[in-house]
C-alpha cells in the first residue's frame, strides 16, 4: 500500500514509523528539520513541501496512493490537503483535526471535505481520560466489542494486594485474562506460577464488571474504588469535552478557570458542571474550595509545565490521583515520574486511532501500550484466519510467542477463551500482541 502522510510532527512520525516496513511511505512536511529527522528514523521517502499544494502532491505519487493521512497541527490545512487528494486521486483520505465542531459538521454530511475519516484530537484525548478515571489506579483503559470487552493497564505498587502473588493466584476473577505483564523493558506473557512483582505493569482483559472488580482489589482504601468527585483545572476544549463527558456518566464535576469570560461561556455550556473562576495555582483557593478532597484532579491547561505544577499542587494537598495532559510525547515517562499520576500525549491518542486503518487485516479497534511495545487489536474472525473454526490451543500452536487471546464477542455475548474455545467465523477477537511479533500475527489472524 502507498501511503502519504502529511505533517512529519509526533503524530505524522508515529504513524510513518509503524508503516514503513511493510508499505511504501512518503512524508511531506513544510519544515526541513523535521523532514531530514524522519528520513534517518524511519525507511520513508520525504519531501520538503506543501502538502495543499498539487505539485507536492504529484511529486509524492497522488496518483498511485492508497491513503492519505493529513497530520499537521493546522485543522484547516488537513482538510485542504484532503480535497487536494481527491482532485488529482481517488485515495482515501484521514483528516485529523482539533476543532470539534469540524467534526460535527463532517459528521452531519460524511465525505464533506473531501475527507473519509475524521479524528478529533481532543474529544479523543478526553474519552481518554475520563476512561481512565473511571477506574482506579489504571494507566491506560480502552474498550472494544461496542464496549462489551475492556482492556486496562496497572502498575503494581510496593503494597498491592497482588504484589508477589502468582497470576493463578491473583486470578480471581471471572471473565478476566491476565494478558501481560510489562517488567521494565520485557513483555511477560504470564503463566500461572509466574509472580508478579513490585513494579509490573499488568495488563488484564475481560468483561467491565471483572475489570473493574479486579481495578478495586488493587487498592486497600475502599474509597478509591469508586471515584465521584473530580475537579478539572482548564476550560480549554479538552477540559471542556471532559466536563461534558463526566456529566454524561452522571457526575457532577468542578471546572477551574481563570479567563472570566470563558468560566460564564462554560457555566452556560456545562448545566451539570460547577465551574469556578479563578488561578488553579492559588494553594488558598484549592485549600478554601476542598480540591483536596477531591477523589481525581484533571489538569488540562496549555502548557506541560503548567499541567506538571498544577499535579505537584493536588498531590501536596493530599489529591490521591492526577491525570495530565502531556503535550510533549517525550515528557510522559518523565511527568509520571515526578508529579503526574497519568500522563495522557494527544497526539499518541491520535496516532492509535488512525492506526487501525492502516492495517493489512482490517482492525475494529487498536490500543498501543508502553510506547508501543504491545497493540492489543480487536480482529474480526474470517475464513482464511488461523482462529477460523479452530480451538484456542490449536490456533496458538500456528502463532508465535507473545500473542494471547483476550476475549471473544459473539452475536453481543462475551466469551472467556479458554484452551478447549472453539472460535467461529464472525466472531470478534480481541488479542494482546508483542509489537516484535505484530506483523506476523497481523498476517495469520
Amino acid at each position: 500500500m502507498r501511503v502519504l502522510v502529511v505533517g512529519a510532527g509526533e503524530v505524522g512520525s508515529n504513524i510513518a514509523e509503524s508503516l514503513d516496513d511493510d508499505h511504501d511511505v512518503v512524508v511531506i512536511d513544510t519544515d526541513p528539520d523535521r523532514v531530514e529527522a524522519i528520513t534517518y528514523s524511519a525507511d520513508v521517502l520525504a519531501i520538503r513541501g506543501d502538502g495543499t499544494s498539487i505539485e507536492t502532491l504529484l511529486e509524492a505519487g497522488i496518483e498511485d496512493a492508497d491513503l492519505v493521512i493529513a497530520s499537521t497541527d493546522i485543522d484547516e490545512t488537513n482538510i485542504v490537503v484532503c480535497g487536494a487528494a481527491k482532485a488529482v486521486g481517488d485515495p482515501f483520505t484521514i483528516a485529523r483535526v482539533k476543532k470539534t465542531n469540524l467534526l460535527r459538521t463532517w459528521e452531519q454530511s460524511k465525505g464533506a471535505f473531501g475527507v473519509d475519516f475524521m479524528v478529533c484530537t481532543d474529544l479523543q484525548t478526553a474519552e481518554t481520560i475520563v476512561r481512565i478515571a473511571g477506574l482506579p489506579g489504571a494507566h491506560d483503559v480502552e474498550t472494544f466489542a461496542d464496549g462489551l470487552v475492556q482492556m486496562a493497564e496497572f502498575e503494581v505498587e510496593a503494597d498491592s494486594p497482588i504484589a508477589g502473588e502468582t497470576v493463578s493466584d491473583a486470578d480471581r476473577f471471572e471473565s478476566l485474562t491476565f494478558a501481560a505483564l510489562m517488567r521494565d523493558d520485557d513483555v511477560v506473557i504470564p503463566q500461572g506460577d509466574t509472580v508478579i512483582g513490585e513494579g509490573d505493569g499488568v495488563v488484564v482483559i475481560g468483561s467491565r464488571e471483572s475489570v473493574r472488580a479486579f481495578a478495586g482489589s488493587l487498592t486497600t482504601d475502599p474509597t478509591l474504588a469508586d471515584a465521584r468527585e473530580v475537579v478539572i483545572v482548564g476550560g480549554t476544549e479538552i477540559g471542556y469535552q471532559t466536563a461534558r463527558l463526566f456529566e454524561a456518566e452522571g457526575l457532577e464535576p468542578r471546572l477551574v478557570e481563570r479567563d472570566p469570560s470563558r468560566a460564564r461561556e462554560l457555566a452556560e455550556q456545562l448545566p451539570g458542571t460547577l465551574v469556578l473562576e479563578s488561578d488553579a495555582t492559588d494553594i488558598d483557593f484549592l485549600v478554601r474550595e476542598h480540591v483536596d478532597e477531591s477523589d481525581i484532579v484533571v489538569a488540562a491547561l496549555e502548557g506541560d509545565e503548567r499541567n506538571l505544577l498544577v499535579s505537584l499542587l493536588a498531590k501536596r494537598l493530599g489529591v490521591e490521583r492526577t491525570i495530565g495532559i502531556v503535550e510533549s510525547g517525550e515528557y510522559v515517562d518523565l511527568f509520571e515520574t515526578v508529579g503526574i499520576d497519568v500522563g495522557v500525549n494527544p497526539r499518541l491518542v491520535t496516532a492509535e486511532e488512525i492506526t487501525r486503518f492502516t492495517r493489512d487485516q482490517p482492525t475494529e479497534n487498536v490500543a498501543m501500550l508502553e510506547s508501543d511495545r504491545a497493540e492489543v487489536l480487536e480482529i474480526e474472525v474470517e475464513a482464511d484466519s488461523v482462529l477460523f473454526e479452530t480451538s484456542i490451543r490449536d490456533a496458538m500452536a500456528d502463532l508465535p510467542a507473545g500473542v494471547v487471546i483476550g476475549a471473544i464477542s459473539r452475536d453481543g455475548e462475551l466469551i472467556t477463551p479458554r484452551g478447549e474455545t472453539v472460535v467461529d467465523g464472525g466472531d470478534h477477537v480481541v488479542v494482546f500482541v508483542d509489537t516484535a511479533v505484530l506483523d506476523e500475527v497481523t498476517a495469520a489472524v
